[in-house]
């Protein structure tokens, strides 16, 4: 794969072959070097991930548009594979806000992205339902003004903002699939019984689901069971790595050494980023 339209094509027949595919989440070229080593098909920026990369608490607002899409095509450029981005609210309340974000990540090399309806606001932190069919709308229509394939996944915030109301969320997931979304998402699902009525609620789109959450006990194996089409795992990663970086120091601070010695080899990560 050499040209935006066909990583674009790739990563949106991924959505169409038999099974469920894993999206991992990279927060940085090395660590998309060595998810595309591992053999993943396609990858996804995390917002969260970046905004601990940058030294910075992940809330609303607190990394850029211009710093996640500099973010992601650093990642873009870093691999031949399919990268697509966490583009939170479309960085903007209103819809051609989020068109606008859709015509940016594209430029920046992006075959795909999600725009969520939280607004980042504490005291109101769901968009009117109105308000969020109108964002996605407007998120498609740039999105299908693109010229190649630019996969839309559109995200229900509910469960993470303390409102775990399924009605509301599959009334939600099923507007923004009639306004045109590709993919369905809502993040913080835990239920077997929560994740095949999103899947039945808005087949025959594909749904994504976040995994790595200790409340969500079920496999790869069974979320297949179930429908769902494709996994990714947000923050996880950037978090698996930096327990470990904060483990090892606070060893290193007691002064025990061992855990360096756990280190993965010098020459190991060299091979592991050759461009």
């Amino acid at each position: 794969m050499t040209t935006q339209a066909q990583r674009g094509e790739a990563f949106a027949a991924l959505h169409h072959v038999p099974g469920l595919f894993v999206l991992p989440n990279p927060w940085d070229a090395g660590s998309a070097k060595m998810l595309a080593h591992l053999g993943f098909s396609a990858l996804a920026t995390t917002s969260a991930g970046l905004a601990f990369a940058l030294g910075r608490r992940d809330a609303e607002g607190n990394v850029s548009r211009e710093e996640a899409l500099a973010n992601a095509r650093d990642i873009v450029e870093a691999t031949p594979l399919p990268v697509v981005a966490d583009l939170e609210n479309g960085y903007g309340d209103h819809p051609e806000d989020c068109a606008q974000t859709i015509r940016a990540a594209a430029a920046a090399g992006l075959v795909g992205g999600s725009i969520e309806d939280a607004s980042g606001r504490d005291g109101d932190p769901i968009y009117p339902l109105e308000l969020a069919v109108e964002r996605i709308r407007g998120a498609v229509e740039a999105a299908r003004s693109l010229g190649f394939a630019f996969t839309l996944a559109a995200r229900a915030e509910n469960f993470l903002h303390g409102r775990p109301d399924l009605d509301d969320t599959l009334r939600r997931l099923v507007a923004y699939a009639e306004a045109g979304a590709d993919v369905l998402y809502a993040p913080g699902l835990t239920t077997r019984e929560q994740i095949r009525e999103v899947v039945h609620a808005v087949a025959p789109r594909p749904v994504n689901v976040l995994v790595g959450s200790p409340s969500l006990k079920l496999g790869l194996d069974e979320l297949a069971e179930l429908g769902v089409k494709r996994v990714s795992v947000g923050s996880n990663l950037a978090r698996v790595a930096l327990g470990a970086f904060h483990q090892a120091a606070e060893a290193l601070r007691r002064g025990d050494l061992a855990p360096l010695g756990q280190a993965m080899p010098f020459d190991r990560i060299n091979d592991l980023l050759r461009s």
